[in-house]
């Protein structure tokens, strides 16, 4: 009994380490999308409004109107939420930002389907790149 109890005990803590650790883990780019640049001009004010609008529609409810990660449904999800106002955001290639904001990984869902547009997807980041 107790090596059951033992096996069942270690079994139930390394699911919950490596749940935590898997949180954590560093985002993998894939080649094809590492080298993207974003092909549409930051300054077009109607690319923004596009970018604004999907971004209120798709992301505000986790990321937060400002992109604080402090959404309303922020706190539901296991994933720290990132604050995509920081340097360490901005820094990223076009290419890391597309990949995450539209192919996303676990609590990140995927956007290719319900953001279909190539050109709407890239002014939803130049909206987020000016918050």
């Amino acid at each position: 009994m107790k090596k059951i109890f033992a096996l069942f005990f270690a079994a139930g803590l390394f699911t919950v380490l490596t749940a935590f650790l898997d949180q954590n883990e560093p985002w993998v780019i894939p080649d094809k999308y590492a080298s993207m640049t974003n092909p549409t001009s930051d300054s077009d004010s109607e690319c923004i409004d596009v970018g604004e609008s999907l971004y209120s529609k798709h992301c505000k409810s986790c990321h937060g109107s400002e992109g604080f990660g402090d959404g309303k449904k922020a706190n539901e999800i296991d994933t720290p939420m990132p604050d995509i106002t920081t340097a360490d955001y901005k820094n990223q290639s076009d290419g890391e930002k597309y990949y995450k904001s539209f192919i996303g990984r676990k609590d990140m869902p995927n956007y290719e389907k319900k953001i279909t547009n190539e050109e709407d997807r890239w002014c939803l980041i130049n909206y987020m790149d000016q918050l």
